[in-house]
């Protein structure tokens, strides 16, 4: 079996922690592993790590790959140029993998937990011998509470395994989701689906033919990259609108333990362990009389009182405050963020790289400053810019800097100015930390203008 990982969102009911450049995918939002880590450690439990493929966007193609370097040395990724939804993503890697029309392939979504796995490779045993009738299968699993942001898999007629859908509904209203809770013939949907690579393409040339009659294999370029001209035109919409509401070839398997969805920050709170008062608090909170509620602070001291069945997230440059039952739409927000061109659906201002970390103190147009802080024994990749020219001033520590074909040791108070297009790398070759002012300057400032040619940490 081929298991395709769908990571490719931005994550934007988890905003403001999951950002364009930043998305859920790459957070650890429960444990110590972040949401790819943990979705590429169920995969490799169900298959092995060359039958796994990711698919995510061009922006992030470089975090992932570094995250899961460490699982195999040849991690199978391909990379949209524009994010498009999951039917894109999910059409783009049938085309991909096309050949054997009964190899069956399973759909896992970058932002879930399950509680037990042998119950869970169990289920996906029962829906793989059911795909081989020609049906595409789902997981589904008992709700246990109201929630408008999941789908919803009405259960028809009971067959061998499991069940045919008689109805799928994709995040009903609040009220119909209310009253699927006590009918037993209704489950959440988990977004993992199972089936033929051939029924998968019937479907799509079926009901979304305006999207897989755009892809073809010519569409990949070298490292498994998507031409722009293939994506430019995509629809956006979620494999649930394009194809699961529509088919009659839908069935589905009881996924019989704890499964969590860690796509919104009222799923969030419903799996973290709570307090006395059922309130989930994290980071520099004070608070006072506060119920049902989930406060957390990246930073600056987070002060609450008198709050219930809220939700308030606090980051560097954006606080997020609304109920628990609005969680769900929170991308509604985001999409009016984007629409002001508001920076902070972008990028936060402290971005975490293995290499340390580096924090935006301030922009404008045609200017960006930085602070770069780079661990002792570690170095940036060697890249270039198209667009912008760089100047760096070494405010602490001690820096060797690669510039095309030379190399500079810089000490505190000493500067380099970096010109576009000049191939370079900042090191720090010493055992205490390197701190660097950066100013960028150019027509177009954006991490997405690195062009990377070496690096340790596998991202070229």
């Amino acid at each position: 079996m081929k298991c395709i990982i769908l990571a490719g969102g931005s994550g934007e009911r988890l905003w403001p922690l999951s950002r364009d450049l930043y998305p859920k995918s790459l957070l650890k939002l429960d444990g110590d592993k972040t949401l790819i880590q943990n979705t590429y450690e169920i995969a490799a439990e169900l298959t092995s790590n060359k039958n796994i493929l990711t698919i995510t966007n061009i922006r992030q193609e470089s975090d992932i790959r570094l995250q899961l370097k460490q699982y195999a040395k040849n991690i199978e990724i391909i990379s949209e140029p524009l994010i498009k939804n999951t039917a894109p993503a999910a059409a783009s890697a049938i085309t991909y993998l096309e050949g054997d029309k009964d190899e069956i392939v399973i759909f896992l979504p970058v932002d879930f937990k399950i509680e037990d796995i042998e119950k869970f490779k169990e289920a996906v045993k029962k829906a793989q011998l059911l795909s081989k009738s020609d049906l595409i299968i789902a997981l589904g699993v008992k709700p246990e509470y109201c929630d408008n942001g999941f789908g919803y898999i009405k259960a028809g007629e009971k067959i061998k395994n499991g069940f045919y859908v008689e109805k799928f509904i994709e995040k009903p209203d609040y009220n119909d989701a209310k009253s699927y809770i006590n009918n037993k013939d209704y489950y959440w949907n988990c977004g993992i689906y199972i089936g033929k690579l051939s029924v998968f393409k019937e479907n799509f040339e079926k009901y979304s033919p305006e999207i897989i009659n755009k892809l073809s294999k010519e569409m990949f370029e070298e490292n498994n990259k998507i031409k722009y001209e293939y994506y430019k035109n995509m629809p956006e919409i979620s494999i649930d609108y394009a194809i699961m509401e529509k088919t009659d070839k839908l069935a589905f398997v009881e996924l019989k333990t704890k499964w969590y969805d860690l796509g919104s920050w009222q799923n969030i709170y419903n799996k973290k362990e709570k307090d006395s008062k059922e309130n989930v608090i994290e980071g520099n909170v004070i608070s006072e009389k506060i119920q049902n509620s989930l406060i957390y602070s990246s930073k600056d001291v987070v002060a609450v009182a008198g709050l219930k069945d809220k939700i308030v997230i606090e980051t560097e440059d954006a606080i997020l405050v609304c109920s628990k039952e609005k969680a769900c739409e929170i991308n509604k927000l985001v999409k009016k963020l984007k629409e002001e061109k508001d920076k902070t659906t972008l990028s936060c201002k402290t971005v975490y790289r293995p290499w340390g970390y580096y924090t935006c103190l301030n922009s404008g147009k045609g200017y960006l400053t930085k602070l770069i802080y780079v661990l002792p024994k570690n170095r940036l990749s060697l890249q270039s810019h198209n667009h912008r020219s760089e100047h760096w001033v070494v405010l602490e520590g001690s820096a060797d800097v690669v510039l095309e074909d030379n190399t500079y040791s810089l000490q505190k108070g000493k500067s380099i100015d970096i010109p576009q297009k000049a191939k370079h790398s900042l090191q720090n070759n010493t055992d205490i930390p390197l701190k660097i002012l950066e100013v960028q300057r150019g027509d177009y400032i954006s991490e997405d203008d690195i062009i990377r040619y070496q690096d340790i940490y596998g991202r070229v």
